[in-house]
């Protein structure tokens, strides 16, 4: 693809001012962001169309299902250029948000891998992304540090720290505090961009990037934007091409049935695949919102071993050895429980147990959210794990229908889940507005995900009419106006817990206000994170 620099577009326009920013979006950063825009941006629009239009045959009627016209790259033998030295070893890896304590804390935490994440675990107010990239450019100086104003400790990276990897926001969101004719810059394109520009010669030349995770992708064509994005960004860069590798997130139902579409896309430019459960449950209802045969139970009897993620996390096996790539494992979102030993034994046991599914199945590796989680996921994967990865594992003889991709799990929806769901969606959302995006909730660590799934079910079970066993044993017919009954349950509880002032100041009105609109509306949003931004750009 020829450059064209006789023409050198406008540069964005950025409408806020925050800390950390001139160190940021410098003028040449900027023209390689509006040079990124101007090339993929319409590209971009008419895959969000796409989607749109594939969402609306779901409706109608017509399930995912392989593709006919891509059957020779299925069934075709042939594999992925090899993985890099730096990533042969993934055996664990910890995500967190992008910021700087947190960065600090995760890099020496032991774990093969950090994700710095400025999606799910990072609210996206425009000081948190800016002040995350600010971060990874003093990562690539070595001076990355953090001082505790209160306990008068210092942060900083050690001599070993984890391999970075970045994952920048989904291809559906915007960043709006920055324009470009008129209209916010694609998000996806700014994280990538900017850290790309200022970190990626750095990373390439110690042969430690740049890689990145990408998320929510639905399809290979969004697949061959990205390998477009990037064989243009690292010639217009001076990176050798294939130096970008990219792990991709299936944690949507349509990619599920393109794996190795998305992997031939990528071929030259792809490291692994992983299983983003959480996001994969929202999505499978999502995607199949209009039909009651999917109708799912309660969160908590979703296992990963049952049904359509079972299925799942094996096609991801399967693919990626095939084609000479890393399987990487889910989340285990349990975190150490203070002061309560019963609890915290039963936490590590959970994620004991999470860890050796996943290596007894061929997983190269598996994510944890908190660094104390890293020994104990270390320790299975080293047990049953020798090498630096399994990719030399098989796993062809799992034949896997498109139907076996679409089994409900089975289970009651009761009270309780409901409530559940309701309480972590306002919990959770009242975070991220106040801009934070990894929440302790329950011994749970949430992202966005998870608050993704909370209101989509509500939503799904209106929708359907879904029979609740109730707190007395009885079944009941959920309605808009239960939830509502339930959702000002919620907020007295809110109340008693925190008094009227936390709670105005905690953003718990206008976080019960989009799960309540979201979980009612007539069609299901696409991301509670859309509505829930505009709130957050306001505040902010």
């Amino acid at each position: 693809m020829p450059l064209d620099h006789n023409a050198p577009p406008l540069p964005p326009v950025v409408l806020r001012a925050v800390p950390g920013a001139e160190h940021v979006l410098t003028p040449e950063a900027l023209n390689f962001l509006a040079e990124l825009q101007m090339r993929f941006g319409l590209r971009l629009h008419a895959l969000m169309v796409a989607r749109t239009r594939r969402q609306e045959r779901i409706d109608r009627g017509e399930l995912p299902d392989y593709l006919a016209g891509t059957r020779e790259i299925r069934q075709g033998i042939w594999k992925a250029a090899p993985v890099p030295t730096a990533l042969e070893d993934r055996r664990v890896e910890i995500t967190g948000p992008v910021d700087r304590k947190m960065m600090i804390n995760a890099l020496n935490s032991g774990a093969r891998v950090f994700m710095a994440d400025f999606e799910d675990a990072t609210a996206p107010s425009f000081a948190n992304i800016i002040a995350g990239l600010a971060n990874l450019i003093d990562y690539r100086d070595g001076t990355l540090e953090y001082m505790d104003d209160i306990t008068g400790k210092t942060y900083r990276v050690g001599p070993v720290p984890a391999l970075l990897i970045v994952r920048p926001r989904g291809l559906h969101m915007a960043e709006a505090n920055v324009l470009m004719g008129g209209q916010p810059v694609s998000a996806a394109l700014f994280d990538f961009g900017l850290s790309l520009f200022h970190c990626g010669r750095a990373l390439a030349a110690t042969g430690r990037g740049p890689f990145y995770y990408l998320p929510k992708l639905e399809c290979h064509a969004e697949a061959k934007f990205w390998n477009e994005v990037f064989v243009y960004a690292q010639e217009r860069m001076g990176i050798a091409q294939g130096s970008i590798k990219a792990t991709v997130l299936i944690e949507t139902l349509p990619a599920a049935f393109e794996m190795d579409e998305i992997v031939w896309e990528l071929r030259d430019h792809i490291a692994g695949l992983n299983c983003g459960r959480w996001d994969y449950i929202f999505s499978y209802i999502k995607n199949l919102r209009n039909h009651p045969a999917y109708l799912l139970p309660d969160r908590s009897k979703l296992a990963m071993d049952e049904a359509f993620l079972a299925t799942y996390a094996a096609r991801v096996v399967k693919v990626c050895h095939r084609r000479g790539i890393h399987a990487m494992g889910g989340m285990s979102a349990a975190i150490p429980v203070k002061d309560d030993p019963q609890a915290n034994d039963a936490a590590f046991d959970q994620v004991r147990a999470d860890k050796k599914r996943e290596v007894g199945m061929g997983f190269d590796g598996c994510w944890v959210a908190h660094p104390d989680l890293v020994p104990v996921a270390q320790a299975i994967f080293d047990a049953d794990m020798p090498g630096p990865n399994q990719i030399r594992k098989p796993r062809q003889e799992w034949r896997i229908e498109p139907a076996m991709l679409l089994k409900p799990h089975q289970g009651e929806i009761t009270e309780a889940g409901v409530r559940l769901n309701i309480s972590v969606a306002i919990e959770y959302l009242a975070n991220w507005l106040q801009g934070r995006g990894a929440v302790p909730i329950h011994n749970m660590m949430e992202d966005a995900a998870t608050a993704e799934i909370s209101r989509a079910q509500l939503w799904q079970w209106i929708r359907h009419g879904a029979l609740v066993r109730t707190e007395f044993g009885d079944e009941r017919r959920l309605t808009a106006d239960w939830l509502g009954e339930m959702i000002q349950a919620e907020i007295v509880s809110i109340l008693e817990r925190i008094g009227p002032n936390g709670f105005h100041r905690g953003r718990y009105p206008s976080a019960a206000r989009i799960v309540q609109e979201a979980a009612t509306a007539e069609t299901l949003p696409d991301f509670i994170t859309t509505p829930a931004y505009d709130v957050l750009n306001a505040l902010d």
